[in-house]
Formats: C-alpha cells, sequence, structure tokens
C-alpha cells in the first residue's frame, strides 16, 4: 500500500556530487545510500537513463530528487510512498529558498545554514510534509530568527487557513480576475489540423481586508445542471480541473460551487483544459514556397482571421523560417512590418493590432547564392514550422463565463470584483511545405 510523501533523510548536493547539507528527520537510512545514488548517476551513460524516482533494491530505498541551477535536491524514503508528493514537496522547497535567498545556488546555501535547517524543520515533521507557504514562513522564520528568544507563530500556521495570515486590512477592498486561456494549435503541411486544444487558467489578485469567503460560479454544464439551473445558454464542459489549496473541495464535489478563502495577492484559482479540435483556428495562416530558378526563391503568406470583427488580435508575430543561406530579401507587405532575421533563419513579421474577419498577405523574395545555386540538389532538409504569437483580449476561445464572483466578510464590506478575458497563442504551429 502507498503511504504519504515520507521523506527519511534530505541530501543537497552541488554540482560535483559533493554533500553540502543533510537533515536527517526518522534516522532508518544508512548514509552509504547518499555514495550508492552518487554512483548510479556518474555511471550513467546518458541523461535518458536517469529518473527523478529510482529504487534501490539492494538498500531497499528509494531516492527521489529534482536539479536547480547545478544542485541536487535528494530526498531518500525506505517506505512505498507518494514519489509524485515528494517531488512536489521538493519543488516547493526551491520556491521556499527562492522566497528567502533571491537566487538558490551553491553559495546561498553555503551561506545560509542555519536558516535553512530553521526552515527543514518547519517544513517537515518525522519526514511528513507540513507547511510550504513562503508568504506565512516568512511571518515567524527570518534571516535573524535563530536570534530570538520565544518567536511566536502566526494564526496561519495554527489554523486551517495556512495560506492566508489574519489582521490583513486594505483601505479599498478589491478582487481581480482574469480568465486567461491557451490555444495550442498544430497544422500539418496539407492544412488538416492534426492537433487543438485549450489550457485555461483563472488568475486572481487579491486585495481583500480581514478573511473573507468567495464564491465562484462558472457557466460550467456540470455546474448548472447541478443545480437544476437552466443551461438554455451557452454552456462549457471542463476537463483536467486543477484547484488552488484554497478552495473547499468537498462542497465543489457536492453541488460544483467553487467556494474559498483567498491568498492575499496574486495567484491562479484554478487550472483546466478543453478540447478544441471542432473550433476552426482564429488565425489561420497558409503559405506557399516557390522557387522559379535556382538562385532565387518566393514565399507567399496569406493570413487569415477567424473570430468576431469587433475583436481584435494585438501583439501578432509570425516567424517564418527561410533558407539558411538566403540574402537580399525584398518584401512587400499590406500590414504591420516584416523583418530578416539571419541568426535565426526566419522572417518575423509584426502586426500591432488586426481585425477579426480580415485577410492579410505578405510576399518576400530572396537570392540564393552561387555556390548552392550550382550545387546539385541534395535531399530536402526538415525545416521548423511557422510559428504564430498572439492575444485577444475580452475573448474565450472556449466560451468560458463568471457568472457570479461573491465576496463575503464579517464586517460587511462591499469589494470590487473585475473581471478581464484573454485569449492567447500557446504552441501555435503551421507545418511548411518548402517545395524545394
Amino acid at each position: 500500500m502507498t503511504s504519504p510523501a515520507v521523506c527519511s533523510v534530505l541530501h543537497i548536493l552541488d554540482g560535483n556530487m559533493k554533500k553540502l547539507l543533510s537533515r536527517d528527520w526518522r534516522g532508518d537510512i544508512s548514509p552509504a545510500c547518499i555514495d550508492r545514488f552518487v554512483a548510479r548517476v556518474q555511471d550513467a551513460e546518458s541523461e535518458s537513463e536517469l529518473k527523478p524516482v529510482m529504487y534501490d533494491s539492494d538498500a531497499e530505498v528509494s531516492y527521489v530528487y529534482i536539479t536547480h541551477n547545478n544542485l541536487y535536491l535528494l530526498a531518500i524514503t525506505k517506505s512505498n510512498c507518494n514519489a509524485a508528493a515528494l517531488l512536489t514537496f521538493l519543488h516547493r522547497l526551491v520556491d521556499i529558498f527562492r522566497h528567502y535567498f533571491k537566487t538558490l545556488e551553491e553559495e546561498s546555501i553555503r551561506d545560509n545554514f542555519v536558516i535553512i535547517y530553521e526552515l527543514l524543520d518547519e517544513v517537515m515533521d518525522n519526514g511528513y510534509p507540513q507547511f510550504t507557504e513562503a508568504k506565512i514562513l516568512s511571518e515567524f522564520i527570518t534571516v535573524g530568527a535563530h536570534q530570538l528568544i520565544a518567536p511566536k507563530a502566526p494564526m496561519a500556521v495554527t489554523n486551517a487557513v495556512s495560506w492566508r495570515s489574519e489582521g490583513i486590512r486594505y483601505q479599498k477592498n478589491e478582487v481581480f480576475l482574469d480568465v486567461v486561456e491557451s490555444l495550442n494549435i498544430v497544422v500539418n503541411a496539407a492544412g488538416q489540423v492534426v492537433n487543438s486544444e485549450t489550457f485555461g487558467a483563472l488568475r486572481l489578485r487579491a486585495y481583500l481586508s480581514g478573511m473573507p469567503e468567495c464564491k465562484l460560479g462558472l457557466n460550467d454544464k456540470i455546474m448548472l445542471h447541478a443545480q437544476n439551473r437552466s443551461t438554455k445558454g451557452k454552456s462549457v464542459e471542463l476537463d483536467d480541473i486543477k484547484f488552488h489549496q484554497c478552495v473547499r473541495l468537498a462542497r465543489f464535489e457536492n453541488d460544483r460551487t467553487i467556494s474559498f478563502i483567498p491568498p492575499d495577492g496574486h495567484f491562479d484559482l484554478m487550472n483546466y483544459r478543453i478540447s478544441t479540435a471542432n473550433v476552426k483556428p482564429l488565425i489561420w495562416i497558409e503559405a506557399s514556397v516557390n522557387r522559379p530558378s535556382r538562385s532565387r526563391v518566393e514565399y507567399v503568406v496569406k493570413v487569415r482571421t477567424h473570430f468576431k470583427s469587433r475583436l481584435q488580435a494585438t501583439g501578432v508575430e509570425i516567424k517564418l523560417p527561410v533558407s539558411s543561406d538566403a540574402t537580399s530579401p525584398e518584401v512587400n507587405t499590406g500590414l504591420g512590418s516584416v523583418a530578416y532575421v539571419p541568426e535565426q533563419e526566419a522572417m518575423l513579421w509584426k502586426i500591432k493590432s488586426v481585425q477579426g474577419g480580415k485577410e492579410i498577405m505578405m510576399r518576400a523574395k530572396f537570392s540564393l547564392p552561387s555556390v548552392s545555386a550550382l550545387e546539385d540538389d541534395g535531399p530536402v532538409q526538415k525545416k521548423p514550422p511557422i510559428t504564430c504569437k498572439f492575444e485577444i483580449p475580452y475573448y474565450t476561445v472556449s466560451g468560458v463565463q463568471v457568472r457570479y464572483l461573491k465576496v463575503l466578510e464579517r464586517s460587511g464590506y462591499q469589494a470590487l470584483p473585475w473581471v478581464r478575458y484573454i485569449t492567447k497563442s500557446g504552441n501555435y504551429e503551421f507545418r511548411l511545405d518548402h517545395g524545394y
């Protein structure tokens, strides 16, 4: 049976696999295990042989490790623990160290032994992870914390709400919610969409006094059905939902209500994924490559925007790969500016903004060196795809909408909620048939 994330001992090693620091919580791991781990890493012929989780059958221990800035953070456990939870703990530990030391490297480890040991005693109890919120830890563990006679732990440590401190006050209580969706598209050289999915995030910036209770409603089809509400309007089905720890999961599973006490400041409340295989790409790119002579090559790029005309795509940047030996560019475009970037072997077409329902074109001609022009045609080299970056404000490709965002606090103040929608490109690629 798998147990929780139990860590017997933690080692921090430098780039030469020399031990900088270690903390033993359970005393059930032989000191020789660290040498066995080092030997495994050094004996590996390639990085592909190194896995973040390795089991040593002879010593009957598991090694779980991550690397950061040429440092190794290694957790060793004797039990059949939750390896994913241990990896998450190690990454959270890196975030805590970076919060304290700004940059985590060998020098910052050597200069802060005392504070690191104090942090390790707080984040782990007998090998079980405890508090990993850097903001809360910094309230009672400071650089000079070891000099204090009796530091008082904040309420967040003894409270169920470990991610928020009491006593927070603002003159103006506001909460900003950004619904940000990243669209991933891959189109092959034949013009067929081979991959289309959207990853979304609900990003909050909460500047609220006290211990507010927030409730959020979306046009989630399952949520509307659970609450016996009409689904005549547009509703969406969210997949792979992941919440911040502040969300009350029991209530969400019961009636799909998103209820939470927010951390102070910026955080991601929720992440989700939606398949958009049936959605037409918002920006469609067609490109043709012709070689009228052995010393000339011509590119024709056509861009169409497939969204409503009242919307605008901003910061559009199209990267078109060209031949590595192309010279003397001649470019003509109806909108934006085009720059040839030889070090990237590409043309960058930048458009400040373009309306929906538009079609624009760009033509470019290049000369090829006489040397390559005289060479016999060899095998066609594989070229990278056309990539596109853009943002479309006030729009979500999935149709996710915030139905309400309520803030309730016992003092009764009125909070101002602000909601903004943004769709942007993620991995947005069009494969190109160079034709020569």
